[in-house]
């Protein structure tokens, strides 16, 4: 029988063997049932969830929730609910990948979809399966996405010099061992071109103890002495950002690493303006930058539950930051879409107002390209909004 609600908050956290505490993750119905009350209702509908999308959730992110409260943002986050086998509704279609990542594989792990920028899928492996993710139909499954050979990646980086920048990402790269995150990171270190490194992990956020590993801050404080290295990670709600996640981030700042965030607008979990706020306004104090809130991409068996209509979400985002200061201010409402990232701006009337950042290699021509869509009342998506003219 695993430990009662009450039991997690008696455990140190700080002083677990990070790989040691992977293995008390829950991963089964019968595991969570122990810790959040289930019917048989519940339990039926929840294992047939976890047959297509399986569940995955450390000990300490569910010491931080409401196990008596089913409408826990936390919760919601990490564990399946019946919402997932939905398939259609009002929200329109889905995609399995909104972002265009198949078309821009180019072996070994490599999506090179922007010219200067290289992702490298270096594990499938996180130490949570977030309930909202856009690699869902990747994540805690076997895939032909993974890195088998991250010394034929860096080859190919090394190779096309117009890459400035690149992102290790997965799954988390913060669950491989340190040794061979390492090697990895060693073999992108001589690369001249290369300005600075990203390793995208959601670590901070939910599996913090993997931050208190001396070999691996020590290691990542010398690697970023020669190349500069950032950290982006994934606050999505202030509940998050507990005394532990403090604890974890700053000894990335000790090491001097820039830390930050790229949360989701989501229904349920931090859909209103005073929640997108307390979250902003927690990530300055702990010293993580808001840089990106991205709208819920239309990924099947989670758009229907967690996308909010961009009607709805551009007057969340805009009352929020009315209440945040300049730091707290600065994330961009952002859209990952396969033509490239676009800001959402603001609206003017019932016209939704984009800047294209960023535009794949194919169409130079599109980036910081001003867009102008028609708002409905459900669409959620770019490609569910008409096009239209300002001046109309």
């Amino acid at each position: 029988m695993l430990s009662t609600k009450n039991q997690l908050h008696s455990i140190d956290f700080r002083k677990v063997n990070w790989q040691d505490e992977l293995k008390n993750n829950v991963t089964s119905i019968d595991e969570l049932d122990a810790y959040i009350p289930l019917s048989d209702e519940d339990k039926e509908t929840l294992h047939n969830i976890v047959k297509m999308h399986p569940m995955n959730i450390p000990r300490y992110y569910l010491s931080l929730l409401d196990p008596n409260n089913p409408d826990d943002p936390i919760r919601r986050l990490a564990i399946p609910s019946a919402e997932e086998l939905v398939v259609a509704g009002s929200m329109g279609e889905t995609t399995t990948d909104p972002y265009g990542d198949d078309k821009h594989n180019k072996g070994n792990g490599i999506l090179h979809k922007y010219p200067y920028s290289a992702l490298v899928v270096a594990t499938e492996y996180c130490s949570m399966y977030c309930r909202h993710c856009f690699r869902k139909r990747m994540v805690g499954l076997p895939n032909n996405q993974t890195v088998e050979n991250f010394q034929n990646a860096a080859r190919y980086i090394a190779e096309h010099k117009e890459i400035t920048n690149v992102i290790i990402s997965g799954g988390d790269p913060f669950m491989l061992p340190t040794p061979v995150l390492k090697q990895m990171l060693d073999s992108l270190r001589e690369i001249d071109h290369i300005n600075y490194v990203r390793i995208g992990s959601r670590v901070p956020v939910v599996f913090p103890m993997r931050l208190f590993d001396d070999e691996l801050l020590s290691y990542l404080k010398e690697f970023n002495r020669e190349k500069a290295l950032y950290v982006p990670t994934h606050f999505n709600h202030s509940r998050e950002i507990s005394p532990l996640a403090r604890d974890g981030v700053l000894g990335l700042r000790e090491a001097g690493i820039t830390v930050n965030n790229q949360a989701v607008l989501l229904k349920g979990v931090n859909d209103n303006a005073d929640d997108l706020a307390e979250l902003m306004n927690g990530l300055v104090r702990i010293g993580v930058n808001p840089y990106y809130l991205y709208q819920c991409m239309p990924v099947s068996r989670v758009r229907h539950h967690f996308q909010v209509p961009l009607k709805e979400g551009v007057d969340i985002v805009s009352h929020a930051k009315s209440l945040l200061d300049g730091y707290a201010k600065r994330f961009k409402f952002i859209m990952g879409h396969d033509i490239g990232k676009i800001e959402i701006c603001g609206r003017f009337g019932n016209k939704l107002i984009l800047s294209q950042i960023h535009s794949r290699p194919e169409h130079p021509e599109e980036s910081s390209r001003i867009l102008v869509r028609e708002l409905t009342e459900n669409g959620g998506w770019l490609d569910d909004l008409p096009e239209c003219d300002f001046a109309s």
